[in-house]
């Protein structure tokens, strides 16, 4: 079979895949629409081109007479329906390959010791595979909540806090800080040489720091949440 065209092998796919799921190929009509022709004759063009490059064979009066070419070097008394089924496999597993290299494999920290780093080995309780196209920003760890100073804006006690380390932040954001020897999860301020820290709780008064008397440091931003528990 000689080399198709990038149409051609869409059209092709189109073609094994509908035999795959429907047990018969698409019409001239199926085609058109699937392939944003402006009419069925576009199809057979395209049906044509296959045909003379052997990768399908077309039989004349049926709207659906299409069968699939076994490739070169294959039994060619391979039908259609098993080029299909094989072709279902193929896109089965490359599918679930591309989500498995697609997760994210991340450390989950519960409670943090005074004056440790945040992701120190006794801090993680264990690793989250989670698929990386839950967040638009990629997170480095998962951080777990703790009481209900954030919970305005839907983050629960044992909710998973997904953080993106950084030193930074601009404000409104929501950072994981480390103030002396705690670690909060507040919503960030710069006020001239003060900072604060909101919660988002009305029960929760700002914390205000001054990073020449108090240690303060900036692990991360929050880019992502998952709920542990109902709604509440």
């Amino acid at each position: 079979m000689k080399a198709l065209t990038n149409r051609q092998q869409e059209i092709l796919n189109f073609i094994l895949e509908q035999i795959a799921s429907c047990g018969r190929p698409p019409t001239r009509a199926e085609i058109a629409k699937k392939m944003g022709f402006r009419s069925p004759n576009a199809s057979e063009d395209h049906l044509r081109a296959l045909a003379k490059k052997k990768a399908i064979a077309i039989d004349l009066g049926t709207s659906r007479g299409i069968r699939v070419l076994p490739p070169e070097g294959t039994d060619p008394a391979t039908s259609s329906a098993e080029l299909a089924a094989n072709f279902a496999s193929t896109l089965a597993n490359t599918a679930a390959n591309n989500a498995m290299h697609n997760m994210l494999h991340l450390p989950l920290v519960g409670r943090v010791a005074a004056g440790q780093p945040i992701l120190a080995q006794e801090h993680v309780q264990k690793h989250l595979d989670i698929p990386q196209s839950l967040f638009a920003q990629r997170p480095d760890f998962f951080l777990t909540v703790r009481g209900h100073s954030m919970k305005d804006i839907g983050m629960f006690d044992g909710d998973l806090l997904a953080v993106k380390r950084c030193s930074e932040a601009r404000n409104g954001q929501v950072v994981v800080a480390r103030i002396n020897e705690d670690v909060t999860v507040k919503r960030f301020y710069k006020r001239g040489s003060m900072v604060e820290l909101h919660a988002e709780n009305p029960e929760f008064a700002p914390m205000q720091i001054n990073p020449e008397r108090d240690q303060f440091t900036i692990e991360g931003l929050a880019v992502g949440l998952i709920r542990s528990s109902p709604l509440h």
